[in-house]
């Protein structure tokens, strides 16, 4: 019966639209993930400047914000020694501090030289010390004239109006106290201890002459800063690769070539500088390609987790086909095999029923047909019936002693009698004795002899059967010289339904036998195997456990 190739075909053509567009897909998701990633890298370029920005000036901030208003806690009797021990402070905790200025201020009392009098009352300038660092050293001047008296003289002039104008029955808002008290220019800040609110009292005191005219100490710093002293701190150096402090004015555009470049205000004294950031394109690409590498990892993992589940669908669907694909050819050829008795015995059946006489010849050999027949049924049924209770395991082993001579030569006289051009022989390398169950292994043997003969070369129907023993096991070993299988065919053989696709199939197989054999070992807790040629024959292993 030829083979019907175009039966079972698969749709490559949908496997290569499935690879074509999760290809797609990756490519893609790779290209939209690198640009969002570039994108996204280009924004923290922007935008991570200010926590820059907050760590370079967070000295400057604690200055200001501490440093500067702890001379409010002398309350004015700071002197020439205990300033410059202050100053000394300052220097060796702020670098971008380089000079400072220590006013010795009176208000009230006896004018000075260099004097303001403002609303009735008096605020002088006793003395002044210029302090300076220069490599880890403290140097100090004392000045009769300062070089720059216009400082005092505001800070007296705001001073004065507060003395004069404050609301003494409440506590001064921040905003009021940072008008009166500090006075920031770029790169210099100008402080004066707070007064208290008694103090305000008593100067408003000595304002309208209630109360003798004496002279109360004040004390005034300026501080002067060099903001390219501050100590730029990169917390971004995978964005920033060059991070300076520039004049605002600066304007970089025709040396900067083709770098990326941001900038931002430095606050309050610095205010006529900025932070200015640059990075090479290159620079930025190779941050983007850094953090793109784990996205792209993630993007091939996700797709080859989406190739894989259609692989195991394809498999899957394979799988389902190969079994449609058995089950339809055991179908087949199992009606093919019923069929065939079937219309034998019918036939017999229809002359033994006819209307003319018979002799008992004719008799006798409808008789032996019907018979012949019925066995052939009766076997397969048999086997598909001992097979579904192997898989169900519904059968129990009913092992016996049986003596090897006697177990073997049954077979070989009964297959020599069925096939007499058969050639069978055996040998039983010094067993003779084993326990087992005779059923079981019998039908092991019956199927094994059964294909040794059925797909031979009918000049070469040949077997020779082993029997040796081996690390406590048996091994039974059928070695015929038959049309041999495949190499790309062994691994199938045992399985159910399954059968080679050549002329040899119509000998009556349905794809049982071997499968059926390898159910029974298994089920005896052995193992068999197959070594097989094309044309040369094949070997059949049966390793069984040897429980003498």
């Amino acid at each position: 019966m030829p083979v019907q190739k175009n039966a079972y075909r698969k749709n490559f053509s949908l496997i290569v639209i499935f690879l074509v567009l999760i290809s797609i897909t990756f490519v893609v998701a790779l290209f939209i993930s690198y640009n969002l990633t570039s994108k996204y890298v280009e924004n923290e370029f922007a935008s991570k400047k200010i926590e820059v920005l907050e760590q370079t000036i967070k000295p400057y901030n604690d200055f200001f914000g501490n440093k500067v208003p702890e001379i409010t806690s002398y309350q004015g009797f700071l002197d020439s020694a205990s300033a410059r021990k202050y100053v000394a402070s300052v220097f060796q905790d702020y670098a971008f501090v380089k000079r400072v200025v220590f006013y010795d201020v009176l208000i009230g009392g006896r004018p000075t030289a260099i004097s303001t009098r403002l609303n009735n009352i008096d605020i002088s300038l006793k003395s002044t010390f210029v302090f300076g660092h220069k490599r880890g050293r403290i140097w100090s001047t004392k000045q009769v004239h300062p070089a720059d008296e216009s400082d005092f003289r505001q800070m007296a002039a705001k001073l004065s109006i507060y003395i004069a104008f404050s609301d003494t029955t409440r506590v001064p808002t921040q905003d009021e106290l940072y008008k009166t008290f500090w006075d920031v220019k770029p790169n210099k800040i100008t402080y004066t201890n707070i007064l208290r609110r008694q103090d305000v009292k008593v100067f408003r005191e000595l304002q309208h002459g209630i109360v003798p005219m004496e002279a109360y100490k004040q004390n005034m710093m300026t501080f002067y800063l060099d903001p390219f002293l501050l100590k730029v701190k990169n917390t971004h150096p995978e964005l920033y690769q060059n991070v300076s402090i520039q004049p605002v004015v600066y304007d970089p555009i025709d040396s900067e070539g083709n770098k990326l470049i941001t900038e931002v205000s430095l606050p309050i004294a610095f205010s006529d500088y900025k932070l200015f950031f640059s990075s090479e394109q290159g620079y930025l690409t190779a941050e983007t390609n850094r953090r793109f590498m784990p996205i792209g990892a993630a993007v091939l993992v996700i797709t080859l987790f989406l190739v894989a589940i259609g692989w195991l669908i394809y498999r899957n669907l394979n799988v389902n086909l190969k079994l449609f694909k058995l089950q339809y050819d055991f179908i087949n050829n199992f009606t093919h095999e019923f069929k065939t008795p079937v219309s034998v015995i019918k036939i017999a059946g229809s002359n033994l029923r006819g209307d003319g006489e018979l002799t008992e010849r004719q008799r006798k050999h409808y008789g032996k047909i019907l018979d012949e027949e019925a066995d052939k049924l009766n076997d397969l049924m048999n086997k598909l019936l001992s097979f579904t209770q192997l898989e169900n395991k519904s059968i129990s082993i009913k092992k016996e002693e049986i003596v090897v001579d006697d177990f073997v030569g049954r077979y070989m006289d009964t297959f020599r009698i069925k096939y007499p051009e058969f050639k069978i022989n055996y040998k039983a390398d010094g067993i003779h004795i084993f326990y087992t169950d005779p059923v079981l292994l019998g039908s092991v043997f019956q199927n094994l002899i059964e294909n040794a003969y059925k797909y031979s070369h009918p000049k070469k129907k040949e077997l020779s059967i082993n029997i040796t023993q081996k690390k406590g096991n048996l091994i039974f070993s059928f070695i015929d010289r038959g049309i041999g299988i495949p190499k790309n065919e062994q691994h199938n053989v045992f399985k159910k339904f399954y059968r080679i696709e050549n002329q040899y199939n119509q000998n009556g197989s349905v794809g049982l036998g071997l499968a059926f054999c390898k159910e029974l070992v298994n089920f005896m807790n052995g193992d068999i195997t197959v070594n097989s040629k094309v044309d040369e024959g094949s070997e059949f292993i049966v390793t069984l456990p040897n429980e003498n």
